[in-house]
């Protein structure tokens, strides 16, 4: 069952939307060489007290952190540690989620640390991103799920690789519903599967947390024995980004961006909904 929102439940969502993207940009400065992951899990549990949120990751099946880290390989789940330094050179995606009155909301960004990075990496988090933003471009009254899977999976397939061969669109991951719950029906695939169908119709009041994941290589992935980080098979790097969107009466508002993603949508000749909260 899809959990369709009522424009006053969307407003509670944004609340928590702009909570996540605040603890985004206190992350990203923190995202230094020297660094620990575990520093940056501190710095984002002190983002949600100074706004009265609830992280959604803590405790959710067990998982003992505020975030989720996921440095070079990792595409997804890494457990911030004290171990982890992060190092000149690396890239790593960092997931956050909030809670506000009962409502949810996620997003995740990769971030360069330090400098120095090879042209394939930069283009890797390019292309991903912007995979993302096709994909919430596809989220338009009368569409389908799929329609949104296949814009992902078409921007990432058009784009030339750095030295050749494919991007790795990984197959074990993908987007979701997001409401009174985290993750909630339906499951996005960020590409077309045609055994699973169109999926359901986008109506106002949908809401879907959109988050290709793209590696260098594989699309495969295995889990470590902490049984929540998750790297590729082969050990090419991954980059993860994600945001939660809401379908209204009036198109697409993204609830964890700050303009509710009018500039990045008006590219694609969209404009976005009116924020709620002004």
């Amino acid at each position: 069952m899809v959990q369709i929102k009522t424009p006053e439940q969307i407003a509670k969502m944004r609340e928590a939307g702009l909570v996540v993207a605040a603890v985004h940009r206190a992350t990203r400065e923190a995202a230094v060489p020297g660094a620990t992951t575990r520093d940056l899990d501190q710095v984002a549990r002190k983002v949600l007290d100074e706004h009265g949120a609830k992280s959604n990751f803590l405790g959710y099946g067990g998982f003992p952190a505020t975030i989720c880290t996921s440095v070079n390989e990792v595409v997804v789940h890494g457990i911030p540690s004290d171990d982890v330094v992060l190092k000149d050179g690396d890239i790593i995606s960092i997931d956050a989620g909030a809670i506000i009155d009962g409502w949810h909301g996620d997003a995740a960004y990769t971030v360069f640390v330090g400098s120095g990075h090879a042209p394939e990496l930069l283009e890797l988090s390019r292309v991903t991103e912007e995979s993302m933003w096709a994909g919430i471009a596809a989220m338009k009254l009368g569409n389908r799920l799929v329609d949104v899977s296949r814009a992902i999976e078409t921007y990432i397939r058009r784009q030339p690789k750095p030295g050749g061969g494919k991007y790795g669109i990984v197959e074990d991951y993908g987007g979701h519903g997001i409401g009174t719950e985290m993750h909630m029906d339906p499951h996005l695939l960020n590409y077309v599967e045609r055994r699973r169908g169109k999926g359901p119709k986008l109506v106002p009041g949908f809401c879907l947390a959109i988050e290709p994941m793209v590696s260098l290589g594989t699309p495969r992935t295995e889990v470590l024995s902490d049984d929540w980080t998750v790297i590729t098979t082969d050990g090419t790097w991954s980059s993860h980004w994600e945001h939660s969107v809401a379908l209204t009466a009036e198109g697409p508002l993204v609830l964890t961006s700050p303009d509710g993603g009018r500039a990045k949508l008006a590219e694609y000749g969209i404009t976005a909904a009116p924020d709620p909260l002004g």
